[in-house]
């Protein structure tokens, strides 16, 4: 019997006697429709699959519980369009209920109590509405923009244990209860937590950083067990190992425990809590290799050094046509996984901060509180972001990756118009600062290399770009810095290569990058991909350029209306949105912006400003179509 950990979508039609009792043949027909027009290509684009069909709802499967979440947002949405040109009584509502847990596995089919709370949690949501288990709710309530509220525990039908529910609140939904003045204990510690690792390890857990090296946590790679017994095995055990403890130790985050400690360890068994105690390690990395045939399966894990307790686990089944490959992309993707902005190690350092009282904290985890109100690209939490890592940084001065992501942090509220020249003056300051700290730290080149292609100055930023690729090629933070400006340097094919490479490095990115990869995409022509990753963000979270990217390629997609209405809306959020203005935008090359001037163009955007605001303008660039003030 095969089981496997899985995020289950449920989804039911209000209703559905009623509307088959009424007609019979048009509800048969609108729901085929709906089915093969909205669910089946919808479910595939957050790469689910449908597993049962039956006369008024559908089960479906996701590796994910963000694709899973979003996938049911993204129905629903669609649904109310549709509905829009319907006659009340010929709707068709559907109630959806989520939940991650283990399922059993029976050729295409799915059973087990993973799949009937989610059948159960259906059932409490409202019409139109989507209802989620608590162990859903945690996953993402960091990850999404939507809210989620509390419906209690709840018991169902046919489940022993009581379910705690929550309500997804979707887009012009209030919440049935007042907003708490503070949010409860799981969630300070469940927002930390990266949803692709729990999906993977099927449990839900709370750690702390056990051991410390100069406040960051300690890592310990052991060396990989060879299960294969020969010499070809064996060398590959080894570099993998070895590439790991390089991969790591370009994260700043935390510090890796040498080689040459932890080789002690090579056959020799030892349970993690012994080796976190010998070596002053807070977390331990163990893997094995096994090469069956044309062959190789590599399995890797987590754990906490203090409670030994697993945290994470993945495994790889590959043809062994090239190691080398192999080696290189699984050891990216530990460390990707383990290190940086979505890491484990960061996100246990996040949680031991946010239990702390804020008198008490110190440098290195203001700069941790700083980096996760920076993920959500909103300008409160931007400002709130800089107002913790100018903390750090009068605490610390020389903590060079506190200067980074408050670079970051002045940079992204240039982009929002919050006192631009003031903020663009500071961002490029820290940036300096960081350099002159850590010239090993990749992150430090390449927010110094974002500072001058703002200014300009694209010949020098590739050269700090390429020292940052150069000291970290797979790490997701330096390549998603690249992707953002790889276009302006004239290659916007590989661009949104790469983009696919960062994804792969890190499914569960963070919604910064979404805006980032948007313009990639854009850029490259692949106008579906771009909207895919504005869908991550919300509209208070679009910039200019993220209006005029969604205008355009809805546009280029024949989606023509609904082009129109993105033009409305940007007008209506940035009043002074237009061809004149946006031309003066620094930061792109000639290619790229007369790209998105004829976009602007061809969707409606106006040419210029009204009189009275062109004389706002800085130095305006004159279009010939633009009369003079």
């Amino acid at each position: 019997m095969d089981r496997k950990l899985s995020a289950i979508l449920a989804a039911d039609v209000v209703g559905y006697s009623a509307l088959m009792e009424r007609d019979e043949a048009g509800t048969f027909e609108r729901l085929r429709a709906g089915r093969k027009e909205l669910f089946e290509p919808d479910i595939a684009r957050h790469h689910g699959q449908i597993f049962k069909l039956m006369g008024d709802g559908m089960l479906a499967e996701f590796g994910s519980v963000v694709d899973a979440v979003e996938c049911a947002v993204s129905l629903q949405r669609g649904l109310a369009e549709r509905n829009a040109a319907v006659p009340e009584d010929q709707r068709i509502r559907v109630r959806i209920g989520i939940n991650l847990g283990e399922v059993i596995v029976e050729g295409e089919d799915r059973y087990g109590e993973g799949v009937n709370v989610a059948a159960r949690l259906q059932q409490l949501a409202d019409p139109g509405g989507i209802c989620v288990s608590g162990k859903v709710a945690r996953e993402v309530e960091k990850k999404l923009a939507f809210g989620f509220e509390p419906m209690g525990e709840q018991k169902v039908k046919n489940i022993a244990e009581p379910v705690q529910a929550f309500r997804v609140i979707l887009e012009g939904q209030a919440p049935r209860q007042p907003a708490r003045s503070s949010p409860p204990r799981w969630v300070w510690a469940a927002a930390a937590v990266p949803v692709l690792i729990l999906v993977l390890a099927g449990t839900v857990w709370q750690f702390w950083p056990t051991a410390t090296v100069s406040g960051k946590p300690s890592v310990a790679v052991l060396p990989f067990d060879n299960y294969g017994g020969d010499e070809a095995t064996g060398r590959l055990a080894n570099g993998l190992t070895e590439d790991i403890i390089t991969d790591l130790a370009g994260f700043p985050e935390f510090h890796v425990i040498a080689r040459n400690s932890t080789e002690q360890y090579r056959d020799k068994p030892a349970a993690p809590s012994e080796v976190g105690k010998a070596l002053g390690a807070g977390f331990v990395v163990e893997g094995s290799i096994q090469r069956q045939s044309d062959r190789v399966r590599i399995t890797t894990q987590l754990s906490d050094a203090k409670t030994g307790k697993h945290l994470w686990s993945q495994r790889w089944d590959r043809p062994d046509e090239d190691l080398f490959a192999i080696q290189i992309e699984i050891s990216e993707q530990i460390s990707n996984r383990l290190g940086g902005g979505a890491g484990l190690v960061q996100e246990a350092g996040r949680i031991t901060a946010h239990r702390k009282p804020p008198g008490n904290l110190n440098a290195y985890e203001l700069y941790l509180l700083g980096t996760e109100k920076l993920e959500q690209v909103n300008q409160a939490d931007v400002e709130e972001a800089v107002r913790l890592l100018t903390r750090a940084v009068e605490l610390d001065p020389g903590l060079a990756r506190a200067w980074v992501e408050l670079s970051h942090s002045h940079g992204v509220l240039t982009g929002f118009g919050v006192e631009p020249d003031k903020n663009r003056v500071l961002s490029a300051e820290a940036a300096e600062r960081a350099v002159q700290l850590d010239p090993s730290d990749a992150e430090a080149h390449a927010v110094y290399a974002i500072v001058l292609g703002d200014r300009g100055e694209f010949g020098r930023a590739k050269v700090e770009f390429d020292t940052a690729l150069r000291l970290a090629p797979g790490q997701f933070e330096v390549l998603t810095f690249y992707i953002d400006w790889a276009s302006t340097f004239g290659e916007p094919e590989r661009t949104a290569e790469l983009v696919d490479k960062a994804v792969s490095l890190n499914p569960g990115f963070p919604m910064w990058s979404a805006r980032i990869f948007t313009h990639a995409y854009f850029m490259a022509g692949r106008y579906e991909d771009a909207l895919r990753m504005l869908d991550r963000l919300t509209a208070e979270n679009y910039g200019r350029k993220h209006w005029v990217m969604r205008s355009g390629a809805l546009a280029a997609l024949g989606r023509t209306e609904e082009a129109k209405v993105s033009v409305t809306d940007a007008l209506r959020r940035f009043p002074n949105l237009t061809v004149e203005g946006f031309a003066n935008i620094p930061g792109f090359n000639e290619a790229e912006r007369q790209r998105l001037i004829e976009t602007m163009r061809l969707v409606g955007f106006p040419d210029c400003a009204k009189a009275e605001e062109l004389t706002k303008l800085k130095k305006p660039l004159r279009l010939p179509e633009c009369a003079s003030p």
